[in-house]
């Protein structure tokens, strides 16, 4: 007996091929749908931009962001779209948690600091030295290094511990820096007082909203810093595919304290 090969008509051929295609579009809708779910009600990644969180944190960081960690307010969402405000199953943020935000006076813009006040708390800062219900930060000075993105700067790396123990290392530029004395801000409910590591080179909750931060209103809050993936050297652009692999090695999987 002869085996018999099918050929099929130009008419089911065509239905087929259209068949493909149309699942093709489907698979590819439900991963983008998939994905960007898992953007918006989980995890978003960032690029850290500027130096404010050195040491812990330095330009080209690649960051993850949890955004489960504290509940969803319209921050959370792209475009910081004209919901009402609040926060859906709002969880309040501890102090020394590094936590990116929407910027009060431009909430296209988008910022990470260290939380150092909370509601009710009264927030002074004493020849660079952090109190916080009128009792100092614990500070312990380490060693003299470059700034990691400024090698002409020399700074002090100084390790600040919270009253729980959660510590971090922060830079000290010096005395009589701006921002190394300041009034006693009382924190209102419902907003945070924020700080960058780098102490002397962060426009934060120091400053007044139309300079730096402000205080932070909760609503603002995108989410917790967890982890840092990876790390680009900050000459490497999503334009220059000779620079993608200009990778800052030392930085893969570290977790932010």
């Amino acid at each position: 007996m002869t085996d018999t090969l099918a050929s099929p008509s130009p008419s089911s051929a065509s239905r087929s091929a259209k068949s493909e295609v149309a699942e093709l579009i489907r698979t590819v809708v439900a991963g983008l749908a998939i994905a960007l779910a898992f953007r918006v009600v989980l995890f978003q990644p960032f690029t850290i931009p500027s130096s404010s969180m050195e040491p812990g944190l330095v330009v080209g960081d690649y960051i993850i962001v949890s955004k489960f960690a504290y509940g969803w307010s319209r921050a959370s969402l792209p475009f910081n779209p004209p919901l009402p405000a609040g926060r859906v199953l709002g969880r309040a943020p501890k102090r020394g948690d590094v936590v990116v935000f929407r910027l009060p006076r431009d909430p296209s813009q988008t910022w990470i600091k260290r939380v150092i006040g909370l509601p009710g708390d009264r927030i002074q800062v004493r020849g660079g030295q952090v109190l916080v219900n009128d009792t100092p930060l614990s500070q312990t000075p380490m060693t003299i290094v470059q700034d990691h993105d400024d090698p002409y700067r020399q700074v002090l790396e100084v390790r600040e511990r919270q009253p729980d123990g959660r510590s971090y290392v922060t830079y000290d530029g010096g005395t009589g820096q701006a921002g190394d004395d300041t009034d006693i801000y009382v924190v209102p409910e419902g907003r945070y007082f924020m700080m960058g590591d780098n102490r002397d080179n962060s426009l934060d909750s120091r400053w007044p909203r139309e300079l730096g931060v402000g205080l932070l209103p909760a609503e603002n809050i995108v989410g917790k810093a967890e982890l840092v993936l990876t790390s680009w050297k900050p000459a490497a652009a999503a334009y220059k595919p000779w620079t993608w692999l200009n990778l800052q090695w030392d930085r893969f999987i570290q977790p932010i304290r």
